[in-house]
């Protein structure tokens, strides 16, 4: 014969296997979403992760690469139409920048315009180049230095997001937020590895301390 008490324990031992099992299956959920979210995250940043590593060191050692810079010196003449020889005029900017870009096929932003009394300066920059134009605004004669880094200071310039213009930013914030994405979605992770889980957040842990230790007693 059932009693009233043993259908009190039958309903509360249901409610608890029924809390039980809902809780492994949203374990076993979030273990799954955040195993896929880091398998595939980790395999799009691959090429993110590798690009900041490599100019990371190539950043911590620019000396090694010193030999690779080359510069190259222009004289020419500005005609006096893109001057406006007349002293309440200003020069033709966009005219007198592209005649420097087609004659000598600088490339580049112009990073920097100036008009003086009798001198006009204008600085193109780009990853790993610079160009600096010096214009008699008299005479209209120029000298133009142009400046290429080569290969290794065009990708640590592409790191540090120098002279890279606005698309180059957003790439720079996405991949970061990527990287952000992984690292979040690994340490998850490390909570589902239980044989894993004790040693892996103190090795975090101890690398985070080790960082923070190097800094305090080395870094001016």
């Amino acid at each position: 014969m059932t009693t009233a008490s043993d259908n009190s324990t039958e309903a509360t031992t249901s409610r608890k296997s029924a809390q039980y099992s809902l809780a492994t299956r949203m374990r076993k959920s979030t273990a799954i979403v955040t195993r896929w979210l880091h398998i595939y995250l980790s395999m799009v940043s691959f090429a993110v992760v590798f690009f900041f590593a490599a100019t990371g060191i190539t950043l911590n050692h620019a000396e090694w690469f010193s030999r690779q810079v080359q510069t190259k010196h222009y004289r020419g003449t500005i005609p006096p139409s893109l001057l406006h020889e007349s002293t309440d005029q200003q020069p033709d900017r966009l005219g007198i920048v592209e005649l420097l870009r087609n004659r000598h096929k600088i490339h580049g932003s112009v990073s920097d315009f100036r008009v003086e009394d009798s001198q006009i300066s204008i600085s193109f920059k780009g990853p790993g180049y610079a160009a600096d134009a010096f214009i008699d605004a008299i005479k209209g004669s120029y000298d133009l230095a142009e400046t290429r880094s080569g290969f290794v200071a065009i990708i640590n310039d592409l790191h540090k997001g120098r002279d890279t213009g606005s698309v180059w930013s957003i790439v720079t914030d996405v991949s970061a937020a990527l990287l952000v994405l992984v690292s979040l979605t690994g340490l998850v992770l490390i909570w589902f590895v239980y044989k894993r889980r004790s040693s892996g957040l103190i090795l975090a842990a101890s690398a985070g301390i080790l960082c923070w230790l190097v800094y305090r007693a080395f870094v001016p």
